[in-house]
C-alpha cells in the first residue's frame, strides 16, 4: 500500500469514528482488509482504535497459543498481538519477512493487536444485506456481505477467536456471581445472539443464577418468538452487531409495539464504547452492559427483574 493511500485510508477512517447516525439507520461501516489466503473479511470500524504497520519485531509469549505472536507496547500498555490469519485455520502471515498490518481493535472493555495481510477500504451496508451463512461450518465466520464488483466480504465472531484464544468470558467464579446463584427462579430472559460463544457465554451466568431462558440468533427470530411468547418473557438481552437487524434497531421495533413497550431490555454488547449507553437509552433500551462481566450482568437483571 503506497503512502498516498495510506492517508486517505487514514482520514476516511477517522471521519467513520466520528460519526453516529449508522446506530439510527440499521447500517453497519466496515473496513475491510485480506488475511492470508487473499480473500476480503470486513470488521466495524467502530470497534478499531488504530492500524500500524506491523514490526519485524514482536517479542514470543511464552506457553501461548501458536496464534498469538506476542505483545506490543501501545500507548503505555502491552497488547496481546493475534496473527487472525493462523487463529481461523489459514498459512501464518510471515511479518518478519513481508509488510504486515496490525488492526488495534476493543472488544469486551480490552484492546487486542490482530495482525492482517492488508487494509483495503471503507464500505457502508445495510444489516439486512448482511447474512448469516446457512449450512456452512466454519465456527469463525458469523456473516457474509459483498463489495461493489460482488466479492464476498466475511465477517469474523471476533468473540469466538477470543474466547478460543485467550480464554475471555470463561472466568465466570466471584463472590457475587455465588451470593446471586439461584435467585433468578421463575423469571424468563429471552436471548438474542448471533454468536454462538456468546450465547453459550450468557446461557452458563443465567442457567447459574437460576434464570429459564430460551436463545436465538437473530432480531427476526427474537421477533417471531415474542410474538407467540411474550406474555411469558421477563426481559431480552440483546447483542448489537446482528445480520439482518441490528439490536437498536430491534430495540426501537420492540418500543414501537404496543405489546412491547414495557418489556425489559439490556443490550449487550463488545462494542464498549461509552457512547453506546447513550445509544442504547436513545433506542429504547433499560441498560446497556459491555461484554462479558457476569457480576455487571446479574446485577443490571436482578436490578430491572425488581423494579
Amino acid at each position: 500500500m503506497n503512502t498516498n493511500r495510506e492517508s486517505k485510508m487514514a482520514s476516511s477512517l477517522d471521519e467513520a469514528l466520528q460519526r453516529t447516525s449508522l446506530s439510527q439507520s440499521n447500517q453497519l461501516e466496515m473496513l475491510t482488509f485480506r488475511l492470508t489466503d487473499k480473500q476480503l473479511y470486513g470488521i466495524n470500524v467502530f470497534k478499531i482504535i488504530e492500524i500500524l504497520e506491523c514490526p519485524r519485531r514482536i517479542d514470543r509469549m511464552p506457553n501461548s497459543h501458536p496464534a498469538v505472536k506476542g505483545a506490543l507496547d501501545f500507548r503505555g500498555s502491552a497488547l496481546v498481538v493475534i496473527d487472525l490469519s493462523e487463529a481461523i485455520g489459514l498459512p501464518s502471515k510471515e511479518f518478519r519477512e513481508e509488510l504486515g498490518y496490525i488492526i488495534i481493535c476493543e472488544y469486551n472493555r480490552s484492546l487486542t493487536a490482530f495482525i492482517v495481510h492488508a487494509p483495503d477500504t471503507l464500505l457502508t451496508r445495510s444489516w439486512s444485506d448482511i447474512h448469516k451463512p446457512e449450512g456452512v461450518n466454519a465456527p469463525s465466520l458469523i456473516a457474509i456481505a459483498y463489495a461493489e464488483g460482488g466479492e464476498a466480504i466475511l465477517l469474523l465472531d471476533i468473540e469466538t477467536i477470543l474466547s478460543n484464544i485467550v480464554g475471555i468470558g470463561k472466568d465466570f467464579s466471584s463472590a457475587a456471581m455465588t451470593e446471586n446463584e439461584g435467585k433468578g427462579d421463575g423469571h424468563h430472559i429471552l436471548v438474542v445472539d448471533d454468536s454462538r460463544t456468546a450465547i453459550m457465554l450468557l446461557q452458563s451466568v443465567l442457567d447459574r443464577i437460576g434464570f429459564t431462558n430460551t436463545a436465538v440468533m437473530s432480531a427476526d427470530k427474537a421477533l417471531e418468538y415474542l410474538e407467540k411468547e411474550h406474555e411469558q418473557v421477563d426481559l431480552v438481552i440483546s447483542d448489537i452487531e446482528m445480520p439482518g437487524m441490528d439490536g437498536f434497531t430491534f430495540c426501537r421495533t420492540l418500543r414501537a409495539h404496543a405489546n412491547y413497550q414495557h418489556l425489559k431490555i439490556i443490550l449487550h454488547s463488545s462494542m464498549s464504547n461509552p457512547t453506546n449507553i447513550l445509544k442504547a437509552e436513545q433506542a429504547g433500551a433499560n441498560k446497556f452492559v459491555a461484554k462479558f462481566d457476569p457480576d455487571s450482568l446479574s446485577k443490571e437483571i436482578f436490578g430491572l427483574i425488581e423494579a
